[in-house]
């Protein structure tokens, strides 16, 4: 019989998550919306299966979801939405500045790959701790290094200490996500402003991954497209938005000096996303006002099971930094527990319940947990329950 502790080589995600897809339980472990999508998004794609949309789609995406995005941004971004005096340079979107991608990862997939081919080596990848595992694991795949810089107690950000490591290290290339994942940071605008600044003065790119930007529980997180320039890049996805993980339709914009180039490597890579799913979006957006229904529902059924999961595991002794949105909570397991992994194994194995070590997001985590909170109510109450019966049988 083999050692059930053994670790997987390659993403504990799919390897916890794997367990409840092969042997039932519940899965707080993936990211995975445990929602129903729009009714009406699912009745449009039942629709217009039928349809003669069948073929490659539009290597840029469909151009009416183009259009839709364009307008979108344009009007969440009025100083981008008139040219500025003639002279000053273009300071409008246009649909030239958007690809549809499949998914926000072949977006984030597709930007390292452009990343490798612009900047000279070596150079170094940066993320902070805890990390998300894309950004940890493509500077790998692409034989790059990677540098890990942790929050400050408060979760703050020491941008002198910053400054050094990007210097000391070569750091061309910053990913950052508002709200975050594992750890549902969302940054100030000062936060970002001042990120912007160092980028500037270092002269490397940021790549801002905005999939969980309206699942925030209070306040809408700033997003600096204001200040939009040939060093930030922005991701989004419709996947958690609409409960559609499986869809895989994602989109990036990038500023005119990088956009023709990333989209010839695209032609090459991802060619295009799935044209069906891309119109059935299109004819939801249209009709539904961008979702606004549907999405408002789903950001305060994220922040119950938040505020429900949190004061549950700190009943049993973890300890939860606050956050403000996403998909997780990310938790501190009670002092008697000093190996993440072994947890997460124990836990399913005896109560079929699911989770994801903190050591596959942080060196520093390995007595941590991340939950996904993305289910509903009545899953994440059985798996309190679960969890109790855990911990009752181990304090006996």
């Amino acid at each position: 019989m083999g050692n059930k502790y053994q670790k997987p080589t390659g993403s504990y995600i799919s390897f916890m998550s794997n367990k409840v897809k092969a042997y039932g339980g519940i899965n707080l472990a993936q990211g995975i919306p445990g929602f129903d999508p729009p009714a009406e998004l699912t009745d449009i794609l039942s629709q217009i299966s039928t349809d003669k949309i069948h073929q490659y789609a539009p290597g840029n995406g469909n151009n009416e979801l183009l259009d839709l995005l364009l307008r979108k941004y344009q009007s969440e971004f009025p100083c981008f939405s008139n040219s500025q005096p003639e002279g000053q340079g273009r300071q409008t979107f246009t649909k030239n500045d958007f690809l549809i991608t499949q998914g926000g990862t072949e977006a984030l997939s597709l930007l390292y790959t452009y990343f490798n081919k612009i900047i000279p080596k070596p150079f170094s990848a940066l993320a902070f701790d805890p990390v998300y595992e894309s950004y940890k694991y493509l500077p790998e795949i692409f034989n790059t290094d990677f540098v890990s810089f942790s929050f400050e107690s408060d979760f703050s950000v020491d941008f002198a200490g910053l400054e050094k490591t990007c210097l000391g290290n070569n750091v061309k290339v910053i990913f950052l996500g508002s709200p975050g994942n594992p750890l549902g940071k969302i940054w100030s605008e000062n936060e970002i402003n001042a990120l912007i600044n160092l980028s500037k003065r270092l002269n490397f790119y940021i790549v801002l991954d905005a999939v969980y930007r309206e699942l925030y529980f209070d306040e809408k997180p700033y997003i600096p497209l204001d200040q939009f320039s040939s060093n930030l890049f922005y991701t989004n996805s419709f996947s958690k938005l609409f409960s559609i993980t499986g869809w895989r339709i994602g989109y990036l914009i990038a500023h005119e000096d990088h956009m023709s180039k990333i989209k010839s490597i695209h032609d090459y890579t991802g060619l295009c996303a799935p044209s069906v799913l891309q119109q059935a979006i299109v004819e939801y957006l249209k009709k539904n006002e961008w979702g606004k229904a549907y999405v408002s529902n789903l950001r305060r059924k994220l922040t119950e099971s938040y505020s429900h999961l949190s004061k549950e595991l700190i009943n049993l002794g973890f300890s939860i930094p606050e956050i403000k949105g996403g998909y997780f909570v990310w938790a501190k397991l009670p002092e008697k527990y000093s190996d993440g992994f072994k947890f997460a194994i124990d836990l399913y194995d005896e109560q079929k319940v699911a989770v994801i070590p903190g050591e596959h997001f942080s060196e520093n985590a390995k007595n941590y947990i991340r939950f996904n909170i993305a289910r509903e109510k009545s899953e994440i109450d059985e798996g309190i329950s679960l969890i109790k019966k855990f911990f009752k049988k181990h304090s006996l």
